[in-house]
Formats: C-alpha cells, sequence, structure tokens
C-alpha cells in the first residue's frame, strides 16, 4: 500500500512548528553519478547501474536471498545493481522504504522505478521536503556508504580517489544546486585509506562552501589507524579551519553492536546508539577536543536519551581514574565541558531525551527525518514533532527543529 502525503488543508495548525532542517537523509545516487565524471577507462569497472534479473527469492522473516540469473530467463523480477570492481550491491526496498507500509520496508531487490521518485531525483525530492514541512536537508550517500568504506576498501586506490571525487563533484555541482541550492546541504566523503588526501578533500570541498563531511565513528574498526593515533591530524586540522563539521553515522564503522551472529536484526536496531557512545567516549577522552577546540562533532542517528548517563559516568571515570586512566594535563575539564562545546546529539524519535533535555543541553541537539530509510517519519514529521515538542517552549523547539542546525552546519537561513 502506497503512502500518500497529507493534505494540508487538513494538519493541524494550534502550534507553529518552525519549518525542519534535517541533519541526516540519505540520496540514492542517480545512475549517471560515476559514468558521467569518471574517464573512459574505467567506465567499464567504476561504479555503474546494472538490470539484472534475480531468481528463487527466498524470504526467512528477515532476510531476503536470490541467485542473478540471465536476463532472458522468463522467471524472477529485475532489481538495479551498482557494480564496481568485484561488487555487485542490489538496491534495496529498506533504504528506499518511504511510501511503503512498516510491513512492506523488507530486504527485497528493487528497480529505481519502485522506489519512490524523491530517493534519487532533485526535483521530486524537494516536492517531498514541501510536504513534510522540511526547508532543508543533509544527505548521507548509500552506494560509498556510510562514510566512504566503499571506495576505502576498493582494490584500485587511483580509480577509489576519482570515485570519491565524483561523488563530491556530483554533491555540490549537481544534488546541492540548482533549485537545490540552499535547501539541499552538501555532505562530502573523503579518501580514508590517506589522511593528507582526506585533508586535501576537505579544503577543496571548503572553497565551495561545503561544512559538512563523513566520518567513521570507530576507524579502527574499519582497519584503519585510531583516533589516538595521531594518524588523522592533517585531516582533523582541515576541518577545524574550514568549520567543517565531522559527521558519524551510526553504521559507519560498518559494524552494529549485536549480541550474537544469529540474533535478529531487531536487536542490532535496538542497540543502535552503542557504537555512538562508545564513540563518544572515545573522543572526551582521546585528548583532541582539546587540542582542537572548534572542532564540531555531529552523531547522526544515534539519538541522544543515553547521554546524561553517558556523560555521568565519564565524569565518574575523569573524578576517580585520573591517576592512571588518562592524562589529566591534557584532559582538563570534566567530559560535558568538551560535550556542550563541539558535540551535537541527532535524533528523530526520542522522548526519553527531550525529556531530558536539560540535562543533555538544549544547544547541542539538531533534528533528523532519515528520509527515505525505513525508520523515516516522512510524511508526517510535522505531527511528530507537534506531538513529541508538547512540553517545550518555543525557543528551545526552533534551536532543536532548526536553530541549531543552522548554527551547526554555517548556513544561510533565518
Amino acid at each position: 500500500m502506497t503512502i500518500t502525503a497529507p493534505d494540508p488543508a487538513t494538519t493541524t495548525t494550534e502550534r507553529v512548528i518552525p519549518r525542519i532542517v534535517s541533519v541526516d537523509d540519505h540520496v540514492i545516487e542517480p545512475a549517471d553519478t560515476w559514468t558521467k565524471r569518471l574517464p573512459a577507462k574505467y567506465q567499464g569497472i567504476g561504479p555503474r547501474l546494472e538490470r539484472l534479473r534475480v531468481d528463487n527469492l527466498a524470504f526467512d522473516g528477515m532476510n531476503y536471498s536470490f541467485d542473478i540469473v540471465d536476463n532472458s530467463s522468463p522467471n524472477g523480477k529485475f532489481a538495479d545493481f551498482w557494480c564496481y570492481e568485484d561488487l555487485k550491491v542490489p538496491m534495496r526496498r529498506i533504504i528506499t522504504a518511504v511510501g511503503f507500509e512498516p510491513e512492506e520496508r523488507t530486504m527485497l531487490p528493487v528497480t529505481y522505478e519502485e522506489m519512490r521518485k524523491g530517493c534519487w531525483d532533485q526535483t521530486a525530492r524537494l516536492a517531498d521536503m514541501d510536504a513534510n514541512h522540511t526547508e532543508a536537508s543533509l544527505c548521507f550517500p548509500t552506494f560509498p556508504r556510510f562514510c566512504g568504506q566503499t571506495f576505502t576498501e576498493a582494490k584500485d586506490k587511483e580509480l577509489a580517489l576519482l570515485c570519491v571525487q565524483a561523488y563530491n563533484d556530483f554533491m555540490v555541482e549537481e544534488w546541492c544546486a540548482g533549485a537545490g541550492k540552499g535547501r539541499l546541504i552538501p555532505l562530502i566523503i573523503v579518501p580514508l585509506w590517506d589522511a593528507e588526501l582526506a585533508a586535501a578533500e576537505v579544503y577543496r570541498n571548503a572553497a565551495r562552501g561545503v561544512h559538512a563531511v563523513c566520518f567513521s565513528e570507530v576507524p579502527h574498526f574499519l582497519g584503519l589507524p585510531s583516533i589516538h593515533s595521531g594518524h588523522w591530524e592533517p585531516f582533523f586540522i582541515a576541518c577545524e579551519e574550514t568549520n567543517t563539521v565531522i559527521n558519524m553515522h551510526i553504521g559507519s564503522s560498518s559494524r552494529m553492536p549485536a549480541t550474537s551472529p544469529d540474533a535478529p536484526a531487531a536487536v542490532q536496531a535496538t542497540l543502535s546508539f552503542n557504537q555512538g557512545m562508545a564513540s563518544m567516549a572515545d573522543w572526551i577522552f582521546s585528548g583532541i577536543l582539546p587540542r582542537h577546540p572548534n572542532l564540531k562533532l555531529a552523531y547522526s542517528e544515534a539519538q541522544m536519551g543515553w547521554i546524561p548517563y553517558a556523560l555521568e559516568r565519564a565524569k565518574s571515570v575523569w573524578e576517580q581514574f585520573r591517576g592512571w586512566a588518562f592524562d589529566p594535563a591534557v584532559i582538563s575539564e570534566e567530559p560535558a565541558f568538551y560535550f556542550h562545546r563541539q558535540i551535537y546529539a541527532c535524533f528523530f524519535r526520542d522522548d526519553f531525551g527531550l525529556k531530558n533535555l536539560q540535562d543533555i543541553g538544549v544547544d547541542n541537539v539538531v533534528f533528523e527525518t532519515d528520509y527515505p530509510h525505513s525508520d523515516s517519519t516522512w510524511p508526517d514529521t510535522e505531527r511528530f514533532v507537534r506531538e513529541m515538542t508538547a512540553d517545550l517552549d518555543d525557543e528551545s523547539l526552533h534551536k532543536i527543529i532548526r536553530g541549531n542546525a543552522i548554527k551547526m552546519l554555517s548556513l544561510d537561513l533565518d
């Protein structure tokens, strides 16, 4: 069953809700994102879309399995695959979920025609934003994954660098240009395998007005140096000097918390904030935030209800373990000081966090709609906001729904 946007004439207006600035949405890259930007010699190996027939679909209650068969076969269905080096990655309904009822948001492979057009088309996306009371949107990548891991794992790093640059050119010159300028906010990826190249890409795009970059919540899990290693200093310096926010989406370490390999995906989904909590402790005791006091971090889709206790526990460690667990000469302020100065929590559903907003900090919270993923509140986000924030004063509501995001991302709004 297809869900349609609500009739504006029937939408309640008992309280004016500011137009939303969403700091976490997603773009499904158009089919020609890389093919029209890469040199001719890479056309057959660079990222490209192929429509393949899949058959022997099986569903175990959680996942679909399938076989790729000859396109001339009369059986099965067509699905669109991103192909790159040895990869064949199918588009799935779960990442293009808007417009479907919850029970229809599955791992079934799909074509672009089976998605809502706003997933990949700028004009349609802006219309869906209008239908959802959303003025501006920051979009994470899909095929490159949440921080560009796809290209970091690639064999040919010369091609991988060109792919990173091509994606960023698409983001700045196409997705966030024209009618989308000022409404679709550019968010870039960097070549994570080389900190100097990553810094160069930050500088290149900052010169084009970009103030947001993807990064891994736990780079060690990607086989990369940890944030404690000193390896990332060129990248951190570039972000601080250009006022570029480091955005760390859940899953950007290519690992979701789970209790066992055979646990249902619902366990991972419930625990998805855990990597954000671990990452925040990592950053607070790393010494990076004192060394780079103007560096800003955002934990995308990690929610915020866990933050008061995490800061409470970190404070106890800071007070009681200073003889052996960290360098008190470097971490000279209590953990909440660094959080309130430099870190943003991003949420879309978190009643508990809103009830404890005083302990989190109203200036450290930003909002997201997560379009087009299965967690998205589209097309009813205005209603969700109204219900969640009924007890907030107008000033706090404005900060959370748009004001803090405008400040965080250096936007020319309001």
